[in-house]
């Protein structure tokens, strides 16, 4: 655990250990000068043992069970037969989504129960899909056929990798092409992104929601809540939000 006023720097081990630990008293005294009251702060150092740090941050992902029906879980944990929940592997790689953040979570939830009180849900789309997880966990809850963007290379290889791994890739396409690609509307759309990114986007994603269909926002700050709002006005109703550890997640729907 981190100390109050502390700072924790990791560097490779190697013969310029001398150099570098000179360096860095140097760019300390340098900000000891600016800020008089940083100085005189003791500085360790510490030679870590070998380990696998590749695979040693895995302990921190385990099986979360979320909503009613969800279990999102890591593929190195063994699920039991008997688990009644809709199962969804996620290897998360260097891609955002694992369960674990409140927004993710949130938007899951909403997800859950949008698709469960409606008789039929056909389409759907993704943005910024990062490991998939959202796109995954509609395809398995019974959407028809799921639309998954992203602009970053590395989490549409991860999610290509998930969504195979959940066996769902006949119902979810994955791309990084525009909005402007695809002509249709969408009965749930999601995007998990941050707040700046939905306000910016906000002219498209309002033109990809169906009429009767549900907008779910999410990487909102508590602050930034009304502003997003701002950006959705009629015909876009506030259905439900959730707000946990100050992040906000937002459900809408696109009046008739």
């Amino acid at each position: 655990m981190l100390k109050e006023g502390e700072v924790r720097a990791f560097f490779p081990t190697g013969h310029s250990s001398v150099t570098l630990k000179r360096d860095i008293r140097r760019f300390l005294n340098g900000i000891g000068e600016i800020y008089p009251e940083v100085t005189g702060q003791p500085l360790r150092w510490t030679i870590l043992r070998d380990k696998n740090w590749k695979n040693s941050w895995r302990r921190f992902f385990t099986p979360q069970r979320i909503a009613k029906s969800l279990l999102v879980t890591p593929p190195w944990h063994k699920v039991e037969k008997t688990e009644r929940r809709k199962v969804i592997e996620i290897e998360p790689g260097m891609a955002f989504g694992t369960g674990t953040h409140p927004t993710t979570r949130g938007c899951l939830e909403f997800l859950e129960e949008v698709v469960r009180t409606r008789s039929q849900c056909l389409n759907a789309l993704d943005v910024g899909t990062g490991s998939g997880i959202l796109a995954i966990t509609l395809a398995k809850l019974g959407v028809k056929s799921v639309v998954a963007l992203d602009i970053d290379p590395v989490a549409i290889k991860v999610a290509t990798g998930n969504v195979k791994r959940n066996r769902v890739d006949g119902r979810v396409l994955l791309s990084s092409s525009p909005f402007e690609r695809f002509k249709t509307t969408f009965q749930v759309v999601v995007a998990n992104l941050t707040a700046e990114t939905i306000v910016a986007m906000a002219p498209q994603l309002k033109r990809k929601v169906a009429r009767g269909g549900v907008l779910i926002l999410s990487g909102i700050l508590g602050p930034k809540e009304k502003e997003v709002l701002a950006h959705f006005p009629k015909p876009f109703v506030l259905l439900r939000r959730k707000e946990n550890k100050g992040w906000t997640t937002l459900a809408l729907s696109k009046g008739t």
